[in-house]
């Protein structure tokens, strides 16, 4: 599988939903502290169970479901003895918006110090905190509550539930 094939679609109870089909692959905690780790720049196997507290067989499992769901690869760079280092494919990396998401929802909702921050470093301007917004693609302007509305694409659903049969 390369970096930009996605695996086959997992099936799974209940609406068919990317959200949910997302959470099938990351969903667990040890995943997601293991991208953040691998986002933060640390990659070798002992910094990342060092840094989430995960439990170290835990995380070999989580790792191995990550790479097989093409969210991060293996990169050996020992032979003797055979050491890997972990990175994200394309796939992983699009899951910045989602750790940003997290780290700024827990900012403003479970932590009163930020333990953690970023710096936007564009060029040409000055270095200042990240501070994320939705911006909608189509149009060029930020999001903002109550502006979008769910349209349902699967047959047989609506925003409801599934349609009774007849």
């Amino acid at each position: 599988m390369t970096s930009s094939t996605p695996p086959a679609p997992p099936v799974l109870p209940g609406r068919p939903c990317s959200i949910a089909a997302a959470l099938h692959v990351v969903g667990e905690k040890w995943a997601l502290l293991a991208v953040r780790e691998l986002f933060y720049g640390n990659h070798r196997f002992d910094r990342i169970a060092r840094n989430t507290g995960a439990p170290r067989d835990r995380l070999t499992a989580r790792l191995r479901a990550l790479e097989e769901a093409g969210v991060v690869e293996r990169r050996a760079y020992s032979e003797r003895p055979p050491r890997y280092e972990y990175h994200l494919t394309e796939a992983g990396r699009d899951l910045a918006p989602l750790i940003h998401a997290l780290r700024a929802w827990g900012d403003r909702w479970q932590l009163p110090e930020h333990p953690v921050g970023l710096r936007h470093e564009p060029e040409g301007h000055e270095p200042h905190p990240y501070d994320p917004a939705w911006v909608c693609r189509g149009c060029g302007e930020e999001t903002r509550r109550g502006e979008l509305r769910v349209e349902i694409h699967s047959p047989g659903w609506t925003v409801e539930g599934p349609v009774a049969a007849p």
